[in-house]
């Protein structure tokens, strides 16, 4: 996407009205809980043992994804919402519910693709193709009233055995090379393996998976995969946005396998920090 700044108008109760511009709208979200010590995907895993799953539209049964995942949680942690089902107003409505009088909704951003036509070089009329950031708002099922059993019901929890069997199969699936035994977590790009230390070094399987999963995060940037920049040393920008996406992998991956372990990298928040700031 190039570099364009869209400005939209958020949830306001009568009589209040601010543009903001979207982009800074999401990243100031993110980066208040950061200042606060708390990355917002770990905030499903703090309030019980079990994670709430990833948020999805309870009328359409599609998952949110992206960034949405992470504004979704961080409303529902702060707000206290157990339920990871979301609606537009329009569909409480017509589902024969209604949005109760007060709440107000969370932002859900998309990527739009429209065509324009601009002049090129040699004064010719051309038309292209860009992605335009869009918006709009849903309620946790929690805000409504009315609404039929059906969009409501609460989802199951996956337990731990079921949880731990959905990583192992997908785990197996990837191929990696896992080595155990190591002092410590890591994965090294040069020979292309994820060295782990034994499972009984963990303080429980949840731990174990969800730093399995953080490192596969790691192992799906080599060159043959998704060919990423793993940054030189600690600290520097390159180095703190890979150790994102593979914090985000195991938090997203977390959750959709049902694992609840301990995700946060405390020593890394102050270079996600400036990374966003940035």
């Amino acid at each position: 996407m190039t570099n364009q700044h869209f400005t939209t108008t958020p949830p306001a109760r009568a009589g209040h009205s601010r543009k903001v511009n979207l982009y800074d709208q999401i990243t100031d979200r993110i980066l208040a809980d950061l200042r606060n010590g708390v990355a917002p995907w770990v905030k499903p895993w703090q309030a019980s043992t079990k994670p709430n799953g990833l948020p999805y539209n309870t009328v359409s049964k599609r998952r949110y994804t992206g960034v949405n995942i992470l504004m979704l949680w961080g409303t529902a942690a702060a707000m206290g919402y157990s339920s990871p089902a979301w609606l537009t107003f329009k569909q409480a409505k017509e589902a024969g519910g209604n949005v109760r009088k007060g709440e107000r909704g969370s932002l859900v951003v998309f990527m739009k693709q429209i065509a324009r036509e601009r002049q090129n070089d040699d004064g010719e009329t051309e038309t292209e193709t860009v992605s335009v950031l869009r918006h709009y708002h849903v309620f946790n099922v929690e805000q409504c009233e009315g609404l039929p059993a059906r969009l409501t019901l609460a989802v199951e929890p996956v337990s731990e055995p079921e949880g731990i069997a959905n990583v192992d199969r997908f785990l197996s699936a990837t191929g990696a090379d896992v080595r155990h035994g190591a002092d410590c977590a890591y994965y090294c790009p040069a020979s292309d393996h994820i060295a782990l230390p034994h499972k009984a070094d963990f303080r429980g399987m949840a731990d174990y998976y969800a730093t399995s999963l953080h490192e596969h995060g790691h192992w799906s940037g080599h060159t043959s995969r998704c060919d990423r920049r793993f940054g030189k040393r600690f600290g520097d920008q390159t180095y703190a946005a890979e150790e994102l996406v593979a914090e985000l992998t195991a938090a997203f991956l977390c959750a959709e396998l049902g694992i609840a372990g301990k995700l946060q990298h405390a020593e890394y928040i102050g270079n996600w920090i400036k990374l966003l700031e940035s």
